[in-house]
């Protein structure tokens, strides 16, 4: 059995050790966040915060887990209101979302070594695949989400979970439907 913490919790897979890591988190913790993309670790959409460090779940055994600090999308915050979250959100930088777990994680990793990291910092730590193009909206989310976290701007941009349609529609004027 291999041990780690994941989100910040105790956890043992029982699994053969060279399972990806990615495998042992979606099939064994159930935490379907973390998406399979291409398995080679070209797309990154399988990237979670291993010890501090944007890592590709699929290029990562579990084996190679044991002992680590792994963060997955879940374990971000629980209300969406990390700022790299909110600052995706209010930057309109998620299109179809299949990415944007993987998006979020390597963002947040490089705000946790750099609060005011440059654009060209950003395009280095983020080069994650994203069908839909979201890029130019991408590099400004996570400007954004630097000055949240630098505590030089508010957002509040992502209604919290198990919200009513109807009182996301109020929190998030753009939802709203027109009839």
């Amino acid at each position: 059995m291999t041990a780690l913490t994941v989100n910040g919790r105790p956890v043992r897979f029982d699994v053969d050790p060279q399972t990806p890591l990615l495998w042992a988190l979606r099939d064994a913790a159930n935490l379907t966040g973390t998406k399979y993309g291409c398995g080679v670790g070209d797309c990154r959409a399988c990237t979670v915060i291993v010890d501090g460090e944007a890592l590709r779940s699929c290029l990562i055994t579990v084996a190679e887990s044991e002992g680590r600090f792994v963060t997955t999308i879940e374990g971000l915050s629980r209300d969406r209101s990390h700022p790299v979250q909110q600052a995706l959100v209010a930057e309109q930088a998620i299109q179809c979302g299949f990415c944007t777990p993987g998006i979020a994680m390597a963002a947040a990793a490089l705000l946790q070594r750099n609060a005011d990291p440059s654009e060209d910092e950003i395009k280095a730590a983020i080069p994650n695949l994203c069908r839909c193009g979201v890029y130019p909206r991408l590099v400004r989310a996570v400007q954004r989400a630097g000055r949240v976290a630098r505590r030089e701007e508010t957002i509040s941009a992502a209604p919290a979970p198990g919200i009513s349609p109807e009182d996301a529609a109020r929190a998030v004027p753009a939802m709203n439907r027109a009839d």
